[in-house]
C-alpha cells in the first residue's frame, strides 16, 4: 500500500513538474501567489498583480465564457507621439499601471506597459464592464428584444415581482436610482458588494436576483442615486432574459467580432453560471481602447449603429446627480460636464472618452486600495486633464 501511495505521489509530482515547465510567466506568477480568499476585495497587492492578468485561466478561481473576436482587426495605427507635460513613467508607477493606451484621432499616440504586463496580455476590467453591459441594453432595444428603458424591470425578470424592484424601470437601474438600499463599501466584508456574489441562491434562480429581491427600499424610485454593482448584474440578467442569449455571445455578435477586436476576451461567471455583468471582462488594453473608439464613433458597424437614434447622447450625459461638481452619472457611464465620459473600475481600470478631442485613454492598474479618490483617483483625473491639454497644444501647432 505504501508503495502504491508513493507511486501516486510521484506521478502527481511529475505531472505538476511538467505543467510548471510549460507554464508561461503569468501562470507561474498566479500559482506562486494563488489567493486563499474567494473575494478579490481582500487579496494582497501581490495576489492582485498576479490574478488580474489571469483570472480566467484557472477554473477553480473563476469560470468564464469566451467573447469571440472576428477575422478582421480594426486598425489603430501608430501616430506621432503625444508630448504630455507630466512624467508619464512616474505617473504609471504611482498608479501601479499595467497598461496605458492613448488613442487620438484614430491613432495610438501613447502605449506603455508596467508590472511586467504587455500588449498581448489581458487584464480584468472590474466595473468598466458596466459600460459594456449598458451598450448591450441599447443593442437589445434596437434589435427589438426590449421595448423601452421605461419598461419595468420585473417584466423581464419575473422573480423580482413583489420585491422592492417591482416598480423600478430599466432607466432607473441604468442610472442607479432605484431607491433600493445597498452598501458598496469595498473595505467592509459585511457590505452588500462583498456578500452578494457569495450568496447561496434560491433553487433555480440567478444568484444576483436571489440576493437583490430581498433588499429593502430606502427612497422612492428615481429620487436617490447610490452606486450599486448588484444592479448592473440585474441589468445583465435582464438582457440575457430578453435576448435568450449569453451576454458573452451577444457582445461578440454585436461588437467584438464585427468591429474587429484584436483578441478573444472572456467574461467571468457568477456561481449560477451567468456573466457577472457589473464586472470582470478580461481583455487587452488595446481592445479596451478600441471599445472606446467604437462608442465614440456612435456604435457603428458597417455604417449602421447598433443602438437606437439618440442612445449615445442619452447614455453619456448626466442623468443622476452624484454630489460632485462637474460630474454625474448616465446609463452606466460616469459623465463630465464638458461632454467627456468614462467607464471606471475599482483598482484603477478606466476608459476615458473625450469626443471633442477625438481622444480615448484606456488604462489598467492595480491601485493599493479598491478606491482612493483623494490620492490615485485624483492623480488619474489630473492625468486626464494633462492629456487633454497636450492634445490642445498639439492642435495649435498644426
Amino acid at each position: 500500500m505504501k508503495k502504491w501511495i508513493l507511486g501516486i505521489i510521484i506521478v502527481i509530482a511529475a505531472a505538476a513538474g511538467g505543467f510548471w515547465a510549460s507554464a508561461d510567466k503569468d501562470m507561474k506568477a498566479l500559482i506562486a501567489n494563488l489567493p486563499t480568499d474567494a473575494n478579490v476585495l481582500f487579496w494582497s497587492v501581490e495576489q492582485r498583480d498576479a490574478g488580474f492578468r489571469a483570472l480566467d485561466r484557472i477554473p477553480i478561481l473563476a469560470k468564464s465564457n469566451i467573447i469571440k473576436a472576428g477575422d478582421r482587426v480594426y486598425p489603430m495605427p501608430k501616430g506621432e507621439p503625444l508630448t504630455i507635460d507630466m512624467d508619464v513613467d512616474a505617473y504609471m508607477k504611482a498608479q501601479r499601471t499595467a497598461g496605458l493606451v492613448i488613442v487620438q484621432d484614430g491613432k495610438i499616440r501613447v502605449e506603455k506597459y508596467g508590472l511586467d504586463f504587455d500588449a498581448q496580455g489581458k487584464w480584468t476590467s472590474f466595473s468598466v464592464a458596466k459600460s459594456f453591459t449598458s451598450t448591450l441594453v441599447g443593442a437589445a432595444i434596437k434589435d427589438g428584444y426590449i421595448k423601452s428603458v421605461d419598461d419595468m424591470v420585473s417584466t423581464y425578470i419575473p422573480d423580482l415581482k413583489g420585491s422592492a424592484y417591482d416598480d423600478v424601470t430599466i432607466a432607473q437601474l441604468l442610472t442607479m436610482t432605484s431607491g433600493v438600499r445597498w452598501n458598496e463599501d469595498y473595505a467592509d466584508p459585511k457590505s452588500d458588494v462583498a456578500l452578494f456574489n457569495l450568496h447561496k441562491p434560491e433553487k433555480g434562480m440567478d444568484v444576483t436576483v436571489s440576493y437583490m429581491r430581498n433588499l429593502p427600499r430606502e427612497a422612492p424610485a428615481g429620487t436617490k442615486w447610490v452606486y450599486k454593482t448588484g444592479e448592473t448584474n440585474l441589468i445583465g440578467v435582464l438582457v440575457s432574459s430578453a435576448t435568450k442569449k449569453k451576454l458573452s455571445d451577444y457582445l461578440s455578435e454585436k461588437v467584438w467580432a464585427p468591429y474587429g477586436m484584436e483578441q478573444d476576451a472572456s467574461w467571468l461567471l457568477g456561481s449560477t453560471g451567468h456573466e457577472i455583468s457589473g464586472c470582470c471582462i478580461q481583455a487587452s488594453t488595446r481592445d479596451y481602447a478600441r471599445f472606446g473608439v467604437f462608442v465614440m464613433g456612435g456604435g457603428k458597424i458597417n455604417g449602421q449603429s447598433i443602438w437606437p437614434d439618440n442612445w449615445l447622447a442619452s447614455a453619456t450625459v448626466k442623468k443622476a446627480d452624484i454630489g460632485m461638481a462637474g460630474r454625474g452619472y448616465g446609463y452606466q457611464w460616469w459623465t463630465y460636464d464638458d461632454g467627456s465620459y468614462a467607464a471606471q473600475g475599482i483598482f484603477g481600470q478606466g476608459i476615458f472618452i473625450d469626443p471633442k478631442r477625438k481622444l480615448i485613454i484606456a488604462s489598467n492598474s492595480n491601485w493599493p486600495k479598491a478606491t482612493d479618490p483623494d490620492t490615485v483617483g485624483a492623480g488619474r483625473e489630473a492625468f486626464y486633464k494633462a492629456v487633454q491639454a497636450a492634445v490642445d497644444a498639439d492642435a495649435k501647432k498644426r
